[in-house]
């Protein structure tokens, strides 16, 4: 499938405005991407940030002929890129005013035997799962829109969720109608104790979201979940991107990469990009932070996702 000519999952404009309560969506329309504009708090001014958790667009080669027309009503602009984006890293390097490594994610090529790559302990612990818990695919996703609500709450209380990470109802209302959607349950006793949603563009599939009821941790339903996933698509597309680990480092040995390293085949770097597209302001609105040197980008903003 040519993922040029087609707008889904991250790069469809359903997704970005189911972001709308954390900025305004505006289309790039050389690379077919999309971003948020937000204001900066205690100010009149705006800037932008690509639609969480990744900048997916339909033809990177655009991208510079939107950020030189973008204008100067922003202050800056920062996102974070597609792992399979379609770009020589040191060209893109050239168009942004900062430019690193972000994080590794941990990805599948589904080319390969499933039963080669999904380590011991894993398959171990799917056979276990297996035993009480049955997984399905989900023919309508958006009719779930309330048990995904009631079971993503608890992963936020537990993990402790805030901010544009949490989403909101009204958002996930839309990302459930949103084309590319794919989503799978796991029933306990008839009941569901996990959802997971994931994103087709092309020949990738991407890990949205997962969640589990305290009964899902309890018979970790996530192993069978992953499992059946992984079967269900390797007939439909080329590779898994199940994200990086906790926190911002590059790389991780939390519990999180772990799990993710154990169904995977290797790793693909995601960058971050921050550009400044009005120098004036950023200047004033560093001084004013009182940090101009800072790592952070944008370093007015540094500290929001604390």
């Amino acid at each position: 499938m040519n993922r040029l000519a087609v707008s889904a999952g991250y790069s469809h404009p359903l997704y970005a405005h189911s972001l709308e309560k954390f900025g305004e969506p505006r289309e790039l329309p050389s690379c077919g991407g999309w971003i948020l504009e937000r204001p900066i708090f205690g100010t009149t001014y705006k800037d932008g940030m690509g639609c969480y958790p990744l900048f997916v667009c339909r033809n990177w080669a655009g991208l510079p002929e939107d950020l030189d027309v973008i204008g100067d009503d922003l202050v800056s602009l920062s996102l974070v890129t597609d792992p399979f984006a379609n770009f020589d890293p040191e060209w893109l390097r050239r168009h942004f005013d900062v430019f690193a490594a972000f994080k590794e994610h941990f990805v599948a090529d589904l080319t390969q035997p499933i039963e080669g790559f999904v380590s011991k302990s894993h398959r171990s612990a799917v056979r276990r799962a297996l035993q009480k818990v049955d997984v399905e695919w989900c023919a309508e996703p958006a009719t779930y829109l309330d048990v995904w609500v009631e079971l993503f709450g608890h992963l936020m209380r537990r993990h402790n969720i805030s901010g544009v990470r949490a989403f909101s109802r009204e958002g996930f209302a839309r990302q459930l109608r949103t084309p590319g959607l794919v989503m799978f349950k796991a029933l306990f006793q008839g009941e569901i104790v996990g959802l997971d949603l994931w994103y087709v563009h092309g020949d990738v599939a991407y890990g949205h979201l997962v969640a589990m009821s305290p009964e899902g941790y309890r018979l970790r339903a996530s192993y069978a979940l992953k499992w059946y996933l992984l079967h269900y698509f390797a007939e439909k597309v080329h590779w898994l991107d199940f994200g990086g680990g906790a926190g911002t480092e590059a790389a991780g040995n939390d519990g999180l990469s772990r799990f993710k390293e154990g169904w995977s085949t290797g790793t693909r770097t995601v960058y971050f990009c921050g550009r400044i597209l009005n120098r004036e302001r950023y200047c004033e609105l560093a001084e004013a932070k009182g940090d101009v040197g800072g790592r952070y980008f944008p370093v007015y903003r540094e500290g929001e996702f604390d």
